[in-house]
């Protein structure tokens, strides 16, 4: 009997990583298919944007109310649904017609890829216990590890040899596959708050702040020479936080909260918030400029982009179940810790490496490293998460991890985009001038340049247009290595950020807290 209820367990872990390995991959997946829908759609990536902003902005905002909704009526109910809308709006997106078509589906999936994600911590630790339990968790953080950093490769296949609609119907089997198992082998949890009034009220502010803020943040994303004070990014982020501190007010005088506030008097659970915002800020954000750097200025393809960050992703799938044992022996606050040093080290190698003549051979010490913290901390931040937490908390508790780890992330893509704008257009003013073209054309080539951006400079650069001109050589030149001052300056800050989780997380987290079983 005991052989078959591990057995069981470990079935509907299965069942649980596939669902959050779906609903993460969504999130970057889309990236390398945006050149082919800009064709197939006959629009601009301008137009294309909100096919990756509506899937993060709903994502974000639905996480803590899908959390609430599972710790009150069942976790198991809110994930076998979240993972049910999710398979049928990804077979709505891959059957797209138009944008609104995809846009709107794309929001709807976000619903059902943020209930997975913000309740599989949850439903893994009531499904299993003791050692068990940091093994489990520990592969689930090994799954959420792995789905950011594949997004590249897999969707690079599948759209090269399948087509753009590919990486949404690829859901649809293997979602079929995670539903049935999950209604065979996993466990339900109590309804811990069946008698309980829903927060309607928190729901809603929730939701409204983090929109703001995150919208706030992509508005800037998307117009970096909008200044932070400009209304149209100040009024969404300042209305965000008015609200969110309104959010904070109300639900300090709910007799039955959404949030239960007295979690982030806890040290511990500060410290774990910390670095998962860092982990998104620092390593998540970073893979899109890393991207870029490979695909648009070293030249590989989507696919052998993806291959390459292999050397990333490959240590979640071999540290987590390592990591999952080791939990259970050693403290999680200095491995935590040192790992999350080891993640600045790795930044600071790749940051020496960045230059014109930078290949993949230059960077890999660097993504292994880098590669390493995040196989290690993702597990260990997830058993970490539920440490000291009450059971009827614990779906919440898992959502406020995700929200932080997803803010931080969106924090981390502008903060370090305007690093790289600032510093590719500070470099571009200081040399272009020095080539000896007309004034005019040094005028038009910088706006043209600056623009653009630095995604795009070496587009610019290498131009038919420009190719043939006599100083089109030391043109480029400078275009590159305005790109790689820019993308040094982003490196070393993101460098800056994981360090600062490791001293948060050196500071706060508690040796051996008290596991609360259930």
């Amino acid at each position: 009997m005991a052989t078959t209820k591990s057995t069981k367990q470990w079935i509907a872990l299965a069942a649980m990583g596939l669902g959050v390995f779906m609903g993460l991959l969504d999130v970057t997946v889309v990236n390398v298919a945006l050149p082919t829908m800009v064709t197939d759609f006959k629009t601009t990536f301008t137009d294309l944007q909100w096919v990756l902003n509506a899937y993060t902005l709903v994502y974000a905002v639905s996480l803590m109310i899908m959390s609430k909704l599972g710790d009150m009526y069942g976790r198991k109910k809110i994930f076998l649904g979240s993972l049910i809308l999710f398979v049928l709006a990804s077979a709505v997106n891959g059957m797209a017609s138009n944008l609104l078509i995809l846009d709107i589906g794309r929001g709807v999936q976000a619903i059902g890829g943020s209930g997975m994600m913000s309740l599989s911590m949850a439903l893994v630790a009531s499904n299993f216990e003791g050692r068990d339990r940091g093994l489990a968790l520990g592969i689930l953080g090994s799954i959420i590890g792995m789905s950011s950093a594949s997004g590249p490769l897999i969707g690079g296949y599948l759209v090269e040899h399948f087509g753009w609609p590919s990486i949404f119907y690829v859901n649809v089997p293997f979602g079929i596959i995670a539903v049935i198992l999950t209604v065979i082998y996993v466990k339900e949890t109590p309804s811990y708050g069946k008698n309980q009034k829903v927060d309607l009220v928190g729901m809603f502010l929730s939701a409204v702040g983090l929109f703001a803020v995150i919208y706030g943040l992509i508005v800037k994303e998307g117009h970096t020479h909008w200044g932070w004070l400009d209304l149209r990014v100040s009024g969404w982020l300042l209305g965000g936080v008015v609200v969110l501190i309104i959010f904070i007010v109300a639900e300090a005088h709910i007799k039955e909260p959404m949030v239960n506030l007295q979690m982030f008097k806890k040290p511990h659970f500060v410290g774990v918030v910390i670095v998962a915002f860092a982990l998104g800020a620092g390593i998540y954000s970073f893979n899109t400029f890393l991207t870029a750097l490979m695909q648009n200025y070293i030249g590989y393809s989507a696919t052998q982009t993806g291959v390459r960050q292999l050397t990333i992703s490959i240590w979640s799938l071999i540290l987590g179940p390592i990591v999952g044992i080791l939990s259970a022996r050693y403290s999680k606050k200095w491995m935590i810790t040192i790992s999350l040093l080891v993640g600045s080290i790795g930044f600071v190698l790749m940051a020496r490496a960045i230059g014109p003549a930078v290949t993949f051979a230059g960077l890999w010490p660097g993504m292994v490293l880098m590669g390493i913290t995040n196989g290690m901390v993702n597990p260990l931040l997830n058993t970490a998460g539920m440490e000291g937490v009450q059971p009827h908390e614990m779906g919440m508790a898992s959502g406020l991890l995700n929200v932080f780890r997803q803010l931080g992330t969106t924090v981390g893509v502008v903060g370090l985009g305007l690093i790289q704008d600032s510093q590719y257009e500070t470099y571009l003013n200081g040399h272009l001038g020095h080539l000896g073209m007309p004034t005019a054309a040094v005028d038009g080539l910088k706006k043209a340049l600056v623009d653009a951006g630095p995604f795009s400079g070496h587009t610019i650069a290498f131009a038919d247009r420009v190719q043939h001109a006599p100083f089109a050589h030391a043109f480029q030149q400078v275009v590159i290595r305005a790109y790689d001052h820019g993308m040094t300056s982003l490196t070393i800050a993101a460098a800056v950020i994981v360090l600062i989780g490791a001293i948060g997380a050196g500071l706060l987290l508690q040796r051996n807290p008290k596991s609360t079983e259930l």
